[in-house]
């Protein structure tokens, strides 16, 4: 399949109901379904490429985590946090029937993965971590949280897409037309013409209210969950990453799943899988027998 359908499914959160969009690729009936989850200021379009070239053998489907993209806000912006996002991933696994589903999880889409990957009953079958692990690095942590509330607005197209290519270089190298891609996916007009980052500000407000000592319970907790995880678990960490620790990424081949670990060459945070040598072991782990 060449493009994808747009869907919709509402969801519920304690402050009321939202909209979550999803792009699914391939046949629709395909009981082999992949959920591919993006990071905290990105969209489920990251994975057009990797969708592309493994819709003829999964259904896959793409979410815009809430407060992203095409999907609605929350009227609350404490709630952008893990539970959430895990909470609308269940009521999206129902809408697909999927009784079973493999999960590639980029940054936060793989923290929502060991979310739900670590309850009993869960229907994980295969993870694929993307730069991501339960021990995350304060500066990064500091970094993102930064840029996140910024409400910066651009003049042009390429002013704006110039910023997103400025703040993403650890993705590591890419062409121009690649650049756009991953500019114009992020990027929408407002009602006065000037361009602006898809998603609400909002989403800063968990990292602007965190303190040392609930940073540091969230992390004791995402252990917890990694090392209640069964599924076979791939992780793949970028050579420069600042989010993943190398120390971190070996534990989690010795704990837990006891993940297999891949390092891409050149890259920081995070692998965007838009090139054959990153699509390439994903597909090799998800496919094997």
């Amino acid at each position: 399949m060449t493009h994808p359908v747009h869907k919709t499914v509402q969801c519920i959160s304690p402050a009321g109901l939202h909209t979550m969009a999803y792009q699914e690729w391939g046949d629709a009936h395909n009981p082999n379904v992949l959920l591919c989850v993006h990071g905290v200021t990105r969209v489920s379009d990251d994975f057009d490429r990797i969708a592309r070239e493994l819709s003829d053998t999964y259904r896959v489907v793409c979410p815009d985590i809430v407060g992203r993209g095409r999907s609605g806000w929350l009227k609350a912006p404490q709630y952008y946090v893990v539970p959430q996002y895990v909470s609308d991933m269940v009521t999206l696994l129902a809408r697909l029937n999927a009784e079973t589903v493999d999960w590639l999880g980029t940054s936060m889409g793989g923290l929502i993965g060991m979310g739900l990957a670590s309850l009993p009953g869960n229907p994980i079958r295969r993870l694929v971590l993307n730069d991501i692990g339960p021990t995350l690095q304060a500066e990064a942590l500091a970094r993102i949280g930064q840029y996140i509330g910024q409400e910066i607005k651009f003049s042009s197209f390429d002013e704006a897409a110039q910023y997103i290519r400025a703040i993403s270089l650890s993705f590591g190298t890419h062409t121009d037309e690649e650049w756009h891609k991953l500019a114009a996916d992020v990027l929408r007009q407002d009602a006065d013409g000037k361009w602006m980052r898809h998603y609400d500000p909002g989403l800063a407000q968990p990292f602007l209210t965190a303190t040392p000592e609930s940073v540091q319970m969230g992390e004791q907790m995402l252990w917890a969950a990694y090392d209640a995880m069964t599924c076979p678990t791939l992780l793949i960490r970028g050579e420069h990453s600042d989010l993943l620790a190398p120390e971190t990424a070996a534990a989690m081949t010795q704990r837990g799943p006891k993940a297999r670990l891949i390092e891409f060459a050149d890259v920081g945070h995070a692998p965007t899988f838009l090139h054959t040598e990153q699509i390439t072991p994903v597909r090799e782990f998800l496919l094997a027998e």
